[in-house]
């Protein structure tokens, strides 16, 4: 039994919710977001509820029971508050631009590294940190890493594109004898 499956979802006012065919829309005031679910999911709305119950009881339905109402929730989260990562470049030289529609990187590599921008993410770049916003938490997420990747922070010194608040955990390096 899944425990997020079985709460119930509260739907904010200013947000309408339509499922038909095994699409799922949300609208409110920061957007739009539509997804495709499957059918082995019963999606019930009523009044500002949404409850879900799993049609056949298997171990797939059982895990999509969970994973539809996660996703379910932030979907009316995005589009009520929108989402925010944040990144933070470390190292000498390392600097990041914004040439719409691209994120140019210079990270220590020979060449810039240009990046393009996804609809619906909107960056922006202060000195050393980048931010991006948007109501689509799955787009910002995976935007995010493939900066981060470009650059991980190494544990020696320290220098990459990391998160913030993510911790880098330092090596000693070599010892003078």
């Amino acid at each position: 039994m899944s425990r997020i499956g079985k709460q119930t979802i509260n739907i904010p006012k200013g947000v309408t919710v339509k499922q038909s065919d095994g699409n799922f829309a949300v609208n409110g005031p920061k957007g739009n977001l539509e997804r495709r679910f499957k059918n082995d999911i019963e999606m019930i709305i009523k009044d500002d509820t949404i409850t879900l119950h799993p049609k056949k009881d298997t171990i797939f339905t059982r895990a999509l029971w969970g994973t539809y109402a996660s996703h379910i929730v932030n979907m009316i989260e995005g589009v009520t508050d929108g989402y925010e990562k944040k990144l933070i470049i470390e190292g000498v030289g390392y600097k990041a631009e914004l040439q719409n529609p691209n994120l140019i990187l210079t990270v220590g590599f020979s060449h810039p590294v240009k990046m393009l921008i996804p609809e619906g993410i909107t960056v922006t770049v202060e000195k050393n940190k980048i931010t991006m916003k948007g109501n689509d938490k799955e787009k910002i997420g995976l935007f995010a890493s493939k900066i981060r990747l470009v650059k991980k922070p190494e544990p020696y010194k320290g220098k990459g594109i990391r998160y913030e608040g993510e911790i880098v955990r330092r090596k000693q390096g070599k010892k003078a004898v």
